[in-house]
């Protein structure tokens, strides 16, 4: 959510966020709305002074009894319009985007967005090692009996899988990984609940998009399953003050998370790429403003530590304003490189938020002067740990149809090879 008093003296800056984010909010509704919501408040509060005036007067006559009933009837008579326009205008802030850094990439959708660098060449996959075309990962876990979706279809539906095995003992060794990688960097481990009320879910400003499609609701409870550990995260602190000293607070979250990926099609859903459950690690950053854009540069620079530490070839993504979300002023993601496809596919993403969801769930810290301000709240993919598993399947594959562990999972796994 965006300031009133920032919509007020910067109208054209947020249009331009509007616009470059391609989010359709009429800003000049919003400001006239905020014109009528001061003009209402002003004369209402102008009526209760004179009310108040002729309370204080003492005076009990029929004339001013009538004056003051007169004047009650008035502020009742306005209440009304006034908690018509507040609605509105509610309404409309929250679906205002936040506003982009000057230093991202404008341009209409992921088609221009701008590659930082790549790191690893694909020559490293199964593709260059000599035995023609890379088997895909689900190729590979039949055969190993790695991942079964289809008795999972028995069971939940489509889009849920089974994993199993080498496979199974692999997450959890990509879950130590990344516990004693971010630990070091002051990281609390947490596990999130992964129901969430409903002011809650909407609380990181991802439902006014298309996400409250994507969420799986409890209607009799008016709740919802996570989508990512982010929304229960970033939400612990609602409606606290923290103390500046204490600030960067810096958590790591694993979780399930449950998606509906109804706008996903194709080869994608048959696997384990696009699940309606998966696990994931999420990493939450609470700062000051101040401190915000090295954090930001943190996050990153640990997503790519770990990328680093499996040898995984991978490209470092800026995203573009038509691309970046709603609450986000900047975002990066992290592709690996997925043999089969012969392409890059997202598996990280890491974004710097500023105060956008710290005024929906009123996260305010207090200076050393006693001042207080929203913090600025950051996330990043640990691992997304299917997606990370398909990628190790397929980049560590080898010509017997073995997978290879990467040397810095074996010491958790406990073996070097599944077969």
């Amino acid at each position: 959510m965006l300031d009133i008093n920032f919509i007020r003296e910067n109208a054209e800056v947020v249009k331009g966020a509007c616009r470059n984010k391609n989010v359709d909010i009429d800003v000049e509704r919003v400001l006239a709305l905020d014109v009528g919501k001061r003009r209402l408040m002003t004369e209402m509060e102008m009526l209760k002074a004179e009310q108040n005036k002729i309370s204080r007067g003492g005076k009990d006559n029929t004339a001013i009894f009538a004056q003051a009933k007169e004047i009650k009837e008035k502020i009742k008579e306005m209440a009304p319009e006034l908690e018509k326009i507040e609605t509105e205008l509610k309404v409309l802030l929250l679906q205002l985007p936040n506003i982009p850094f000057e230093d991202v990439p404008v341009g209409k959708d992921d088609s221009e967005n701008v590659v930082l660098r790549k790191v690893g060449q694909p020559a490293f996959s199964a593709l260059k090692r000599g035995f023609g075309e890379a088997k895909d990962y689900m190729e590979l876990g039949a055969a190993l009996d790695l991942i079964d979706t289809d008795r999972a279809a028995k069971i939940s539906g489509s889009r849920f899988g089974y994993i199993k095995g080498g496979l199974a003992v692999m997450e959890f060794a990509l879950v130590k990984l990344v516990m004693d990688t971010v630990i070091k960097q002051g990281f609390v481990p947490v596990i999130p609940p992964v129901i969430v009320k409903d002011q809650i879910a909407r609380g990181t400003g991802y439902f006014e998009a298309s996400d409250e499609k994507e969420a799986y609701h409890l209607p009799d409870d008016n709740m919802y399953l996570v989508g990512t550990s982010e929304q229960s995260l970033v939400s612990m602190y609602t409606d606290e003050v923290l103390a500046e000293t204490d600030l960067p607070k810096r958590y790591v979250g694993f979780s399930t998370c449950f998606r509906r990926e109804a706008g996903s099609y194709g080869k994608d859903t048959k696997g384990i790429l696009r699940v309606h459950q998966f696990d994931k690690l999420e990493m939450v950053i609470f700062s000051t403003p101040e401190q915000s854009k090295d954090e930001h540069k943190l996050l990153l620079s640990i997503e790519e530590k770990l990328m680093k530490a499996l040898k995984l070839p991978y490209q470092v993504i800026n995203i573009c304003t038509g691309d970046l979300g709603r609450p986000a002023a900047a975002k990066f993601d992290i592709e690996a490189w997925l043999p089969s496809e012969k392409r890059y596919r997202e598996t990280h993403s890491t974004s710097n938020c500023t105060d956008f969801q710290a005024r929906r769930l009123n996260i305010r810290y207090k200076d050393k002067a006693g001042k207080t301000s929203f913090v600025h709240t950051l996330n990043g993919t640990a691992f997304a740990i299917g997606r990370i598993l398909i990628m190790i399947m397929e980049n560590y594959q080898q010509k017997d149809g073995s997978i290879k562990v990467p040397k810095v999972l074996q010491k958790y796994c406990g073996f070097k090879i599944i077969k």
